[in-house]
């Protein structure tokens, strides 16, 4: 089953890290990165740009009404997925905890469904 897991994160908190933690954490995503690979569970992942660049859309009686940004009420931004193919929720759930976004904010785990139903 496919399973999308969304990073969320501090906007610039890498940037605060020392160059040496940040390489470290880096590196810990390559290697996640590199065993989801090599298992076949990496179906693909992509981060995302600062929210600066972002547009949130709403329709309202027919008619969008357009704005910058997310502005969210929230310290947390939306910044990138992982869609994984694993066995169960326990597993994406599993990698979800070992991404180093999760020790920062929070990693959200959902499966994928299609008009038919679950990916399977």
């Amino acid at each position: 089953m496919k399973y999308m897991l969304l990073i969320h994160n501090q906007p610039g908190y890498a940037d605060a890290l020392s160059d040496t933690d940040r390489d470290a954490l880096l590196g810990e995503v390559d290697a996640i990165m590199a065993e989801l690979t090599k298992t076949g569970e990496l179906v693909r992942g992509e981060a995302l740009a600062d929210p600066s660049q972002t547009r949130t859309v709403r329709v309202r009686d027919g008619m969008p009404a357009i704005t910058d940004g997310p502005f969210i009420e929230a310290k947390e931004q939306f910044a990138g997925y992982l869609l994984v193919d694993c066995d169960s929720l326990e597993r994406a759930t599993e990698i979800a905890a070992r991404w180093p976004d999760a020790r920062f904010a929070a990693m959200e785990v959902r499966p994928v469904i299609h008009q038919s139903g679950p990916d399977r």
